[in-house]
């Protein structure tokens, strides 16, 4: 299964090159992060889950430059990994075919107080199954 998030391209995304800025597409995949674990849940009634998680490791891979600002895009997620206390999303970021980056994003869980690595909970593994793409197509 595939989660889809519509995030906005602000204005103040473009920078001096008339080009949305590296780092907003870090901003846009946590944007859908939030939508995926968070707010679609809570819209839907449902608990949000992996409250506690850190982003451990961020790339991205720019495929076409989006040049314009005040549009909505399309951030797609899928599971690519799941570890014992971490796991790894892909977000294909697009609009109407045209695919703009592929950001890959590893999470660790993380306890509440302490702040340390957890092993992930039965509750956890089962809403990340769901979303577990088993395809080489994810690689960045």
């Amino acid at each position: 299964m595939i989660f889809h998030s519509i995030t906005h391209v602000r204005w103040d995304d473009l920078d001096a090159f008339r080009h949305v800025n590296n780092a907003s597409y870090l901003t846009f995949a946590q944007e859908a992060r939030s939508d995926f674990l968070w707010f679609s849940r809570q819209h839907n009634g449902e608990e949000p889950v992996l409250p506690d998680m850190v982003v451990a490791r961020a790339e991205v891979d720019f495929i076409e430059p989006i040049y314009e600002g005040g549009i909505d895009i399309d951030v797609a997620i899928t599971v690519l990994r799941i570890g014992s206390s971490s796991f790894d999303l892909l977000y294909v970021i697009s609009q109407h075919g045209t695919i703009f980056a592929k950001v890959k994003t590893v999470q660790v869980t993380v306890t509440s107080d302490l702040k340390k690595s957890r092993p992930l909970k039965d509750e956890e593994r089962e809403f990340l199954l769901q979303y577990l793409e088993i395809s080489s197509e994810g690689r960045i």
